[in-house]
């Protein structure tokens, strides 16, 4: 059996995946890009291979994507970030018509047709208030774990508004916010809408269609998730491969290619 991969170089954290001839996934790795990009790339396709068993040789095209896509210096060709999650998405939730990927640096709404492709997208790469960025500037100033300020968010009774647009002043607000003596868990929910209303103007610039699903690190979130869908008053797909979804849409796109190269050339008639 032959094998396709995808590797997602994001700024803070690369994903691999490998997938079957069924488009099922059978290895997958994450790990932190760090400062050797190119290195990030092979470490996460190699623990991808091991987690699968898979060999080397066995893996018939390579896809990058991702901000460092270009580093996948192993890899047979590159494919945007914003194709790869679109074309993810849907494979994972057939129903998806619009798409919001939330990682580390960026956010990117994407509105996409029943077959996976591109209709529109925009995306917020100016300005990290409405991404991950902005939540790991809370657990700087909170001293939590980034995996608990979803569920400590979900405990608040009162959100507080939180005002500041550059993640530059989110930890002098979030300080501010403490010593007028707000609940953590006010001050982190506040943060929480603060992110999905950034995330939801993104959404209605492309048009928010149902189904919606959510992708990137992000997704993890279960603060994110609720705040996401009381602001649209609409549910939003989140599977456990979200985090995986560029990676996964890079790897069908491979597999795309191993199928398209076992089709006979057409002869030519006399």
């Amino acid at each position: 059996m032959a094998y396709a991969a995808g590797v997602d170089v994001g700024s803070t954290q690369t994903k691999a995946v490998v997938i079957n001839e069924k488009g099922e996934i059978v290895g997958r790795s994450l790990i932190d890009t760090g400062a050797n990009v190119m290195a990030a790339a092979q470490n996460s396709f190699n623990k991808a291979l091991d987690m699968g068993k898979i060999p080397d040789e066995d893996v018939e095209y390579v896809v990058g994507t991702g901000y460092g896509r270009y580093k996948v210096t192993f890899g047979n060709t590159q494919i945007t970030e914003i194709s790869c999650h679109g074309r993810g998405a849907v494979h994972m939730f057939p129903d998806t018509r619009t798409v919001i990927d939330m990682g580390g640096q960026d956010s990117k709404a994407i509105r996409v047709s029943p077959d996976g492709e591109i209709v529109d997208f925009c995306m917020n790469d100016k300005c990290a208030a409405g991404t991950g960025r902005f939540l790991g500037a809370a657990s700087s100033a909170l001293d939590i774990p980034l995996d608990e300020l979803g569920p400590t968010a979900l405990d608040s009774d009162k959100p507080v508004r939180i005002s500041t647009t550059c993640t530059v002043f989110a930890e002098s607000e979030i300080l501010a916010w403490l010593g007028k003596g707000k609940k953590v868990e006010d001050i982190l929910w506040g943060v929480h809408l603060s992110i999905a209303s950034r995330s939801i103007g993104l959404l209605r610039r492309v048009g928010i269609e149902d189904q919606i699903t959510f992708t990137g690190g992000v997704a993890r979130n279960t603060g994110m998730i609720k705040s996401l869908e009381e602001g649209m008053g609409k549910k939003v797909n989140v599977s456990e491969e979200s985090h995986f979804m560029g990676a996964l849409g890079a790897a069908l796109f491979a597999l795309d290619h191993i199928f398209a190269s076992r089709k006979p050339a057409k002869k030519e008639v006399a």
